[in-house]
């Protein structure tokens, strides 16, 4: 496992991540004791970056690695969780304001059973862009209330997340530097896009630290394909089903070449992805052991064709 600096955190991460999103039942039902040990399973491997969100099953994902994290050294892990986006009774609810961030910190702290949250995120900016008030909501008011709760101590650095990288560039161009020092972000360096390089550059003159999620770009990079839930347009669909069958005529799973390449950036602190198997974790470190195939992704790449960087709306 290789550890890289996020920004000027002074945090080294794993190269790999635990995603939480999973333990929330967001993909498909999973069995509680093995998403626990999937947990334990990462950070024995070396991870030491954990992403989780109050949205993700609407809470249930905190609440299930809480009972992980009780058995696991606070030494052992990093912890990220987000504020702005939430749920209840399967009704999604968003809510930026100051008042509610700082309710949403203290909540999480409870369900996971720490005392301090290492990266506290806004998450998917885009929703409140897209509310009155905009994304200047975020620079005068959510990342304000963060900054309260770090000078107390109850979280140790503050983020943003979304999809689209052309908001997390507008908040961060709108805000004193060292106010957002890392940002994560997802489905932007993968096999079929790879639009986040285009803003290396941008964050690292601001001394920000980037994290990417999501290597399989949602399941558009796997063998099994995409659920029906996926927004990606039907021909960027294709061409992934397309390029997935390529990569298994050659015996070389499109899952292991896509684990690689996404993580083959060291530009790109840490790449985060979710699983509630313990096996697909040490899989996924075992894929990382060995050299990518430089020629099977240009190929790759070839198939998907002008389909490349083609990206699709938060929902």
């Amino acid at each position: 496992m290789q550890y890289r600096p996020l920004g000027n955190t002074g945090m080294k991460v794993s190269e790999l991540g635990f995603g939480a999103s999973s333990l929330g039942g967001v993909f498909h039902e999973f069995d509680e004791h093995r998403g626990i040990d999937a947990v334990f399973a990462a950070v024995e491997a070396g991870i030491n970056i954990i992403d989780v969100s109050p949205y993700y099953g609407h809470y249930k994902a905190e609440t299930v690695l809480g009972k992980a994290l009780k058995d696991i050294p606070r030494d052992r892990y990093y912890l990220s969780t987000k504020v702005g986006r939430y749920g209840k009774d399967g009704v999604n609810t968003w809510d930026y304001s100051a008042r509610r961030a700082k309710e949403s910190v203290y909540e999480s702290l409870e369900r996971l059973h720490i005392d301090y949250i290492d990266i506290i995120n806004v998450h998917d900016i885009e929703f409140q862009g897209r509310m009155e008030g905009g994304l200047q909501k975020v620079v005068d008011e959510t990342l304000p209330a963060l900054h309260d709760l770090k000078r107390e101590g109850v979280v140790r650095h503050v983020g943003i997340t979304d999809l689209q990288l052309e908001n997390l560039r507008w908040v961060i161009e709108h805000v004193e530097d060292g106010t957002v020092e890392s940002v994560m972000n997802f489905c932007h360096y993968c096999l079929c896009d790879d639009k986040l390089v285009d803003y290396l550059d941008f964050f690292e003159q601001h001394h920000i630290g980037v994290l990417s999620a999501s290597p399989f770009s949602m399941g558009l990079l796997t063998e099994r394909g995409v659920p029906d839930w996926h927004p990606a347009p039907k021909p960027l669909v294709e061409v992934c089903k397309q390029a997935a069958a390529y990569c298994k005529e050659k015996g070389y799973p499109i899952e292991k070449l896509a684990m690689q390449f996404s993580c083959s950036n060291p530009r790109i602190a840490s790449t985060v992805f979710s699983t509630t198997r313990p096996e697909a974790i040490k899989r996924n470190i075992e894929y990382l052991e060995e050299p990518m195939d430089e020629q099977l992704v240009q190929e790759v790449r070839a198939i998907i064709g002008d389909q490349q960087r083609v990206s699709w709306a938060n929902t």
